[in-house]
């Protein structure tokens, strides 16, 4: 076992101390004995070819007053003693594609970074979808406002939504002959600009958008359901849906294995699958979430299954 766990994450001081799986890593890595170590992706940086960062000591507790505290700083080189969560939450934007730049060169020193900063880069939390054609929606990633109405009209009914979004923001669902058709469009392609997804819309959203845990292959054999609200379409929880545990069924279990062999080739060793139905959505592979909640509803520990895959 290595002897550091270095956590890159967002602001700790402003997490959601029920809900936050970066904590829970925190958690798990505190009872197992490392040495635990909190950064922000700025805090990274290169010096003379080597992957530095300047980070604190911490200490965590599962207290919703009072879950962390603090203790010395360090700026120090990354290397073979270092256990690396990268979990800064999306956007991929350029400071976070340097963050990954500077774990490569970690990686090379040594340090086992996870999930791997080459396979945060070409996994498109969206587009990777299309690795799996048999499991998804029928679907459409174009920047041309033709083919975009032909998808809505041969369809009837679709979700158009951004490649870079996150919880649920501008996501759209409109029917075949919407009047707003052309503007949502223009809006989401930056007038023929930028690439927008169009899929199917499939009806059983209303039972819930699936968030299955996938580590190190493997899936977690519970998932969490987030319901729609009535007023919202959505199943975000950001936006209102009703969070729902559940066990795994033989349908989400299956698309689970199915994906699995190609994330760990590429060094994904922990994801978050959205499944509607038995249509594969997404795969969140930057900061994959929902490990709190399934562990205070089922009594179980999740990551421990992740810590012992990809630190033994």
């Amino acid at each position: 076992m290595r002897t550091n766990l270095v956590v890159v994450m967002d602001d700790i001081a402003a997490i959601d101390v029920a809900k936050d799986t970066s904590l829970a890593m925190l958690l798990e890595g505190q009872r197992r004995g490392y040495r635990l170590w909190y950064l922000n992706e700025t805090d990274l940086y290169i010096s003379n070819g080597r992957a530095r960062a300047g980070m604190r000591e911490v200490e965590v507790r599962d207290d919703a007053a009072d879950w962390y505290r603090l203790g010395q700083s360090a700026d120090r080189p990354l290397g073979g003693d270092d256990l690396v969560m990268m979990r800064s939450d999306p956007p991929v934007d350029t400071d976070y594609l340097m963050a990954t730049y500077v774990l490569d060169l970690a990686e090379e020193a040594g340090a086992r970074v996870v999930n791997r900063p080459r396979a945060l880069r070409d996994f498109n939390e969206k587009l990777a979808t299309m690795r799996f054609p048999e499991l998804i929606p029928a679907t459409l990633v174009s920047a041309n406002a033709a083919a975009l109405r032909d998808f809505v009209d041969e369809q009837g009914r679709v979700v158009l939504k951004p490649l870079d979004g996150m919880g649920g923001q501008s996501i759209f669902v409109l029917n075949k002959g919407d009047p707003n058709l052309n503007v949502v469009i223009e809006t989401l392609t930056g007038n023929g600009r930028n690439m927008a997804m169009a899929q199917e819309y499939l009806a059983a959203i209303e039972d819930g958008d699936k968030r299955v845990l996938v580590i190190d292959g493997k899936p977690a054999d519970w998932m969490l359901a987030r319901v729609p609200s009535g007023t919202d379409f959505r199943g975000n929880v950001a936006r209102g849906a009703r969070a729902e545990g559940r066990p795994l069924t033989d349908v989400e279990r299956r698309i689970a294995l199915a994906v699995g062999p190609t994330l760990v080739r590429h060094g994904i060793q922990f994801a978050g699958l959205d499944i509607i139905g038995d249509r594969l959505t997404e795969i969140n592979v930057t900061s994959p979430t929902c490990v709190r909640e399934l562990d205070a509803r089922f009594d179980v520990n999740i990551l421990s299954d992740l810590f012992d895959a990809v630190d033994p």
